[in-house]
């Protein structure tokens, strides 16, 4: 009966150690592979301790994935202003695939700005984070926290027809 059972207790060891030497390393590579996506954006907005703006960008990825996307930050402070910015850039890490890029992002500033200004700012969403820089004019003070929001945009198209619809 102990030969039986070392016999056993052998081959499911020679199984187990089979089943370690499995090409398993690939797919855990592939799951964890990390993408750099890269944000251009346009964005204009206010603040009178409630801050809102809007805008619009392009994102795309170094995995050949791009998409137009819609931003909206919304937030509060102590903060006054009315501000644009015309040539911003973002850069986008710790993400699989373009999906992960959308979303909410949390965010925390302090703005000075008058006339022609500048931007920098580090959001997280989870482990992602987000490096926005960018320059634009406009009047803008105080310190502020809120929520960027990168979101897929919809063709014209597809927004009138969806107006059309709701009409009827």
């Amino acid at each position: 009966m102990s030969k039986r059972t070392l016999g056993l207790t052998a081959a499911l060891m020679l199984c187990a150690g089979a089943m370690t030497a499995l090409p398993v390393a690939p797919v855990h590579a592939a799951e964890t592979a990390k993408v750099e996506c890269h944000l251009k954006f346009k964005l204009s907005g206010w603040s009178l301790i409630y801050k809102h703006a809007e805008g619009t960008g392009f994102v795309t990825c170094d995995n050949g994935q791009s998409a137009p996307v819609k931003i909206s930050v919304v937030g509060g402070g102590l903060t006054a202003g009315k501000f644009r910015i015309d040539n911003g850039k973002g850069d986008i890490s710790d993400v699989r695939s373009i999906a992960d890029v959308f979303g909410d992002y949390a965010q925390a500033g302090a703005e000075a700005g008058v006339v022609k200004s500048g931007t920098a700012q580090v959001l997280t969403k989870g482990t992602t984070s987000l490096a926005l820089a960018g320059t634009g004019e406009g009047v803008n003070l105080g310190v502020s926290v809120g929520k960027f929001t990168i979101s897929r945009r919809r063709s014209e198209e597809r927004r009138v027809g969806k107006e059309c619809r709701s009409r009827w």
